[in-house]
């Protein structure tokens, strides 16, 4: 049996040729098998697909023994919720995110939602499917439904300052994906009005996949926030565990000025400790953190290896210029739904704008936003790159690709563990017109 949909993270593939009902049931047995310990939380997203895998993945974990804990139609941030929370052995969301209509997938996660990664498992995992040859099991488990919603609400409130929230008008839009009933929840809760968009789930996605990152997807979400003055909006994922913003000008802000922000609203709470970043784009996290008293810690880019680095260091937070955001006190996971209820607050607590706060990070260091390439030779083109600019450069780093930093300018070029492409970042201290031209010249020199 073909194991290509286990990936560098996660599983991922098409149904039913790459992936499908038989291997969801391999994938529950294996699961079983290697999990040292019983409880198992699973949960889908709605995706049409989902909830047959999910059933069948949940018949390989009963089969391999482990007891199931199913609570159904969720975001993944809520399976990572319900282990850490319910103290289980592990937990598998079925999801393919923002993958096209016809792919679906698993994201797994052992004791206190750490990470089932290619080296924390998923290679292991891979082996054991393939194989097919499984441990005895002598009393097969049970599957039982768990109601999780409203320990998972109050978990969410938990980390906000609800007197510092202000009466806000936010334009919520999910893409038809699982965020909807969330907002609702939440609503009664928090002084904020809700203009909702694409707000019902529905795994047909009749406006598209939920996907913010395509530019075309973003068109809705802008001309909502312009016609009803909205204070921002925010739009999701189709599993919600990363969300993406509009300021009240109907302006997409890129993931890296948030990750300052919230940065920011951590370190102003607690007057200082450590935030981790991805090496794609820095100076202007470095200079918030050395502003609120903050330490900057460099990860390598990807969710596993920022989780471990930040459970290493003890981190308040943690932060990805592509949307995902990671909080200590959500067991150091990725939630989609905590990034914009924060901004929020940093909203009411300044008394400014989100575009305001913004340009003022975008003033001092404008940035190139990621530009994707297809390379024939990404290794050989890197070796290039440092031998053509690293000999002059302040500091040349090698935590995830290619960075270099110059006094007045940087980048950092990486290739991607998901998809076939370069990821090509340019960031200057204060001076636009050269990070433009410097992105322009590394594009010549890339062969973009």
């Amino acid at each position: 049996m073909s194991v290509d949909c286990f990936k560098a993270y996660d599983i991922r593939g098409r149904v039913p040729d790459e992936l499908n009902e038989d291997l969801a049931w391999r994938i529950g047995r294996a699961f079983a098998d290697w999990l040292p310990g019983t409880e198992v939380i699973v949960g889908h997203d709605i995706r049409l697909t989902s909830p047959a895998m999910a059933d069948a993945l949940a018949r390989g974990l009963n089969d391999g023994g482990a007891n199931v804990h199913h609570i159904g139609e969720c975001g993944t941030e809520e399976v990572y919720f319900a282990t850490a929370h319910y103290g289980m052995d592990g937990g598998i969301m079925v999801t393919a995110s923002h993958n096209p209509k016809d792919y679906n997938g698993m994201k797994l996660v052992r004791d206190g939602a750490k990470p089932v990664s290619g080296d924390t498992g998923l290679k292991d995992l891979a082996e054991r499917v393939d194989a097919g040859d499984w441990n005895p099991v002598e009393k097969a488990g049970t599957t039982r439904s768990l109601d999780h919603r409203q320990a998972y609400i109050e978990r969410l409130l938990s980390l906000v300052t609800a007197d510092a929230l202000p009466e806000l008008t936010i334009v919520t839009d999910p893409g038809n994906g699982g965020a909807g009933w969330v907002v609702d929840a939440l609503e009664s809760s928090v002084p904020l009005s809700f203009q909702r968009l694409h707000h019902e789930a529905d795994g047909h996605f009749p406006n598209g996949v939920p996907n913010p990152l395509l530019v075309e997807n973003r068109k809705a979400t802008s001309a909502r926030v312009r016609e009803t003055g909205a204070d921002f909006g925010v739009a999701w994922d189709g599993d919600f565990d990363r969300c993406f913003f509009f300021d009240e000008k109907g302006r997409f802000i890129e993931g890296y000025y948030i990750v300052g922000l919230l940065a920011e609203v951590f370190l102003r709470k607690s007057g200082g400790g450590k935030i981790v970043h991805d090496p794609r784009l820095t100076w202007n996290t470095i200079d918030i953190c050395n502003t609120f008293g903050g330490t900057p810690v460099r990860s390598k880019t990807g969710h596993a290896f920022i989780k471990e680095r930040m459970r290493a260091e003890d981190a308040l937070y943690g932060g990805e210029m592509s949307g995902h955001h990671y909080f200590r006190d959500f067991a150091y996971c990725d939630s989609g739904m905590i990034p914009w209820l924060l901004v929020a607050e940093l909203i009411g607590r300044t008394g400014k704008p989100l575009s305001r706060l913004v340009d003022e990070c975008i003033e001092r260091f404008p940035c190139s936003g990621e530009i994707n390439r297809t390379i024939d030779d990404p290794p050989a083109m890197l070796k290039a790159l440092e031998a053509e600019y690293g000999p002059a450069a302040q500091v040349v780093d090698h935590t995830d690709g290619l960075s270099v930093e110059f006094e007045d300018w940087r980048f950092n070029v990486r290739a991607s563990n998901t998809e076939p492409v370069v990821r090509l970042n340019v960031e200057s201290r204060g001076d636009r017109g050269l990070m433009e031209a410097k992105t322009a010249e590394l594009l010549q020199r890339m062969g973009g």
